[in-house]
């Protein structure tokens, strides 16, 4: 219960932030530019999980560092290498793939320390 209501008030953290954006309305440089990249991947992950224990059937199933260390590597060569290299909208910012890894890393240890408060 308590982590469908973290990831609830991140998703509507994300959500505020992409349509303020799209109406060009007024945030600080650093909303603006940063919070979206750091809460992607845990927003991401925290579907994948959801699926992936609904297909399988587990709600115990948690997804391993490697396929979230994967994930990050992926959406930083993505967003930050590959495309700002193709189309001009892009700018690739190393801040950015600090922020994608700091997410991963967030996501990994919500899994831990609600392992850990299930377990006690």
């Amino acid at each position: 219960m308590f982590r469908k209501l973290i990831y609830s008030v991140l998703f509507i953290i994300a959500l505020i932030i992409y349509i303020r954006q799209r109406f060009h309305l007024p945030l600080p440089a650093v909303v603006n530019n940063y919070v979206n990249d750091f809460l992607y991947l845990p927003l991401l992950l925290g579907a994948i999980e959801y699926v992936i224990r609904r297909l399988k059937k587990d709600s115990t199933f948690k997804l391993p560092i490697a396929f979230i260390l994967f994930l990050a590597c992926c959406y930083s060569f993505y967003f930050e290498y590959y495309l700002p290299r193709v189309n001009p909208r892009y700018t690739a910012d190393w801040i950015d793939v600090i922020l994608y890894f700091l997410g991963g890393f967030a996501y990994f240890f919500s899994q831990k320390m609600e392992n850990r408060r299930f377990s006690e």
